[in-house]
């Protein structure tokens, strides 16, 4: 089951009951709630180390969401905005993205419970310090009204070849909002899936518990899971689709150039043959690694600024080329 989910993720929103939304907030108010946040957070064991969008240069920024640390809505606007990030990087908090607070862990793997158990803790130290905006009838107040209720995302990341070569994963994404979920691209809303890789989330944050919205999650996750590796039985018997598996390591092994949506395909692919014990070479874990190396702006932030496009394309290659010798 582990080798069709890469990740797990549960997100909180809240808001200071004393200050407007974030898009009626000042920048001087902002930045206070900034330095807020960062004073809570003193009373944690997790050592937080903070970054505010408006010291780092535009790649960085980008890099970070490629690493799933903050989201693109997020470095939209620098100026009072800043991020806490554990120096494991499992627990992100933006500051005034579409409310005050986004706080996120991410755990690899499908661990929804030991994420939210985190989150929850972390939660708890910081409503010690800040008064949060919460009704006894909506629960917390957000800026977004499908948000109101827990407040909560929670979110896995999964990895369904089988389902996308089969078509299946289109009328799967259409019927979960009938089970209060949703189905996304890699990097949330309103992003396209990138090497079958897509996000399940939780859509309905008022009217349930956080335990019963995880509960949901688990148990549609657990049979979107079982129906992948059905497929994948009967895909991997198909010598086309070995073949497309094999031939997708040769390319990694030997293309000179590599745009971004070519190496997601040819990832996919290989990662299905190694969970699949149908190929031997990196581990999935290593592959997943490799996945957020190899983004744009994180190749950018590794070898520099100033590459172009076709810059970029050579050293993915190269760094592929590298991994899979």
């Amino acid at each position: 089951m582990s080798e069709a989910v890469v990740s797990t993720r549960i997100r909180l929103a809240r808001n200071l009951k004393e200050y407007p939304f974030p898009i009626r907030l000042s920048a001087d108010k902002a930045r206070e709630i900034v330095d807020r946040v960062g004073e809570a957070l003193k009373d944690c064991e997790i050592k937080f180390h903070r970054i505010d969008l408006n010291n780092i240069p535009d790649t960085i920024r980008v890099a970070m969401i490629e690493r799933h640390l903050v989201s693109p809505d997020f470095i939209s606007e620098q100026d009072g905005r800043a991020v806490y990030l554990s120096d494991d990087n499992t627990v992100s908090i933006m500051v005034n993205e579409e409310d005050h607070i986004r706080l996120q862990v991410i755990k690899d793997g499908f661990e929804l419970k030991e994420a939210y158990a985190l989150a929850d803790q972390i939660d708890n130290i910081l409503s010690k310090k800040l008064n949060f905006a919460f009704h006894e009838r909506l629960g917390y107040l957000t800026q977004c009204p499908t948000n109101l209720g827990t407040g909560m995302r929670a979110s896995v990341m999964l990895h369904l070849p089988a389902l996308r070569m089969t078509g299946v994963v289109n009328s799967i994404g259409a019927n979960l909002s009938k089970l209060g979920l949703t189905m996304r691209g890699l990097y949330g809303e309103s992003s396209k899936p990138a090497g079958a890789f897509y996000q399940l989330s939780n859509q309905v944050t008022l009217g349930i518990s956080e335990k019963a919205a995880i509960d949901n999650l688990q148990n549609i996750t657990t049979q979107l899971i079982a129906q992948e590796m059905r497929s994948r039985e009967n895909l991997l018997n198909d010598i086309e689709v070995q073949d497309k598996i094999h031939r997708a390591l040769g390319i990694l092994k030997s293309a000179m150039l590599m745009d971004h949506s070519e190496a997601m395909r040819l990832l996919s692919l290989v990662r299905l043959g190694v969970s699949e014990k149908k190929l031997e070479t990196l581990s999935t874990d290593s592959i997943d690694k490799l996945i957020v190396e190899i983004q744009p702006a994180s190749i950018m932030t590794r070898y520099g600024d100033d590459m172009s496009p076709r810059d970029r394309d050579i050293k993915r290659a190269s760094i592929l080329r590298e991994r899979f010798a």
